[in-house]
């Protein structure tokens, strides 16, 4: 039989300070943090939260300066469909769902993976979708400076689907657009045509 070993860096002292503040959250609910059940429950919560906010430790525009290109390409470059999870930062409870991001070069473009690395960066903090979206469009503006970016992100609330108004099926769309997407209603419509558009 294989050995298992799961390797994770965490800064310690922060998962042990979060580890007793999540063991007294057990504690003031009525439960038995020593049960069978819950006794790493703390440290695991306290590691997931870790990871879940690890986006205040990243730089986006670093990351896309990291893969930035010299290119004379000047049509529109679109990543969609990328999966965002963040956290709601009124009730602290997930949202999630997908991005899209644009921009028409202007001398420079970046690697693609870098566009998914920046909704991971923004996202993996506490967060509101409206923020999260002007974010991104501003990070690609700053490190590429190009004729225009767009940023849509579709997305489902827990915060309005588990407690609240229990609303099972919304879903809340938010964007951002600057230089030729906000000037040009035609290289706008043509984007937004191509994000709903499923080429395969």
């Amino acid at each position: 039989m294989a050995n298992y070993k799961k390797t994770e860096e965490y800064n310690a002292e922060t998962i042990e300070k979060l580890k007793e503040h999540y063991g007294s959250v057990l504690d003031i609910l009525g439960e038995d943090k020593e049960r069978e059940g819950l006794i790493k429950t703390p440290e695991r919560v306290a590691k997931s939260l870790a990871f879940m906010t690890n986006g205040y430790e990243q730089d986006p525009v670093a990351i896309l300066n990291s893969a930035k290109f010299e290119e004379a390409y000047k049509e529109m470059v679109i990543v969609k469909d990328i999966e965002v999870y963040s956290m709601c930062e009124h009730h602290m409870l997930p949202f999630f769902g997908k991005a899209h991001i644009a921009y028409i070069p202007d001398g420079y473009i970046t690697g693609l993976s870098k566009l998914a690395r920046v909704v991971d960066a923004f996202s993996r903090r506490l967060q509101v979708q409206e923020r999260l979206t002007d974010q991104i469009l501003k990070a690609v503006e700053e490190a590429l400076s190009p004729l225009g970016a767009a940023v849509v992100i579709e997305a489902k609330h827990l915060c309005m689907m588990m407690r609240g108004v229990q609303k099972q099926n919304s879903l809340t769309t938010t964007s951002a657009f600057s230089g030729l997407f906000q000037n040009n209603e035609k290289t706008r419509a043509e984007f937004l045509q191509l994000v709903k558009t499923n080429l395969s």
